[in-house]
């Protein structure tokens, strides 16, 4: 769903798509044509449903009633639906569902680095084998979704306190970097991301605190180690083999 529409172009997405059949008071299919055997090929809200928060309500009843079994990982965290970032809000999803529903997410990331002795280490975290996405994989020293009604700048200085303990004094002097986008289709999950990337100098001494028991453990690894764990040959400049495919990657998704 992507402002008014949701196009079901995907086979296992089309799979989705019917379990919101029976939701006709929420949701209207429209068929391709007579031969086709998806749902529909794209699926609009009832015209019925005409504001923000009553869109918001009636969703958020059907992703209640589909459940865990359906949308693992529900966690009453809701995102905002829009055309593009920074437009006004047509609905707010529950978090959890947006890849289901094929809607863009927003989030930050954030490097955090120390410097000894003229070298940069960066501070890696683990992720929790409790969380419902990449568990146990490698990540930045914060990261975390954007949740509807706060700027990316605040919510880079709660994400850091809640993954890290690191305090506001420290944290409000993150740098913005960029931004990078992807899409992964994975069964159901259509996930477009689109990351506000930043970096933090941390005092040399400071060592990171998990506090809301998303992140298992850190540790402090030298940027030539961290380079070579993305890519075995070591920092990645334009001369090296495969810098304009990983750039590509990063930019795989509609950055908008």
């Amino acid at each position: 769903m992507y402002a008014t529409c949701i196009d079901w172009f995907i086979p296992t997405l089309c799979s989705f798509a019917g379990h919101l059949q029976k939701f006709c008071d929420v949701f209207v299919f429209h068929q391709n044509n007579s031969h086709s055997h998806h749902a529909g090929n794209h699926v609009t809200l009832h015209p019925m449903l005409t504001t923000p928060d009553e869109r918001t309500t009636a969703v958020a009843d059907v992703v209640r009633c589909l459940g865990e079994k359906l949308i693992p990982g529900i966690r009453n965290e809701l995102y905002p639906v829009t055309s593009s970032f920074g437009t006004p809000v047509f609905f707010s999803l529950e978090r959890a569902a947006a890849p289901y529903f094929g809607i863009k997410a927003y989030g930050v990331h954030m490097n955090g680095y120390v410097e000894r002795a003229g070298q940069k280490y960066l501070w890696i975290g683990k992720r929790s084998e409790g969380k419902p996405t990449y568990p146990g994989m490698l990540d930045h020293l914060v990261a975390g979704g954007l949740p509807h009604g706060i700027a990316c700048g605040d919510n880079i200085v709660k994400e850091c306190e809640e993954e890290a303990g690191i305090p506001s004094s420290i944290s409000n002097e993150a740098i913005p970097v960029g931004a990078v986008s992807y899409m992964d289709i994975d069964g159901y999950r259509y996930k477009r991301d689109v990351l506000f990337c930043y970096d933090l100098k941390l005092p040399e001494g400071f060592i990171p605190e998990n506090q809301d028991g998303e992140v298992e453990s850190f540790k402090l690894i030298p940027v030539a180690d961290v380079a070579n764990v993305i890519r075995k040959t070591g920092f990645i400049r334009p001369e090296e083999f495969g810098y304009l495919k990983l750039l590509q990657s990063l930019r795989s998704g509609d950055c908008s």
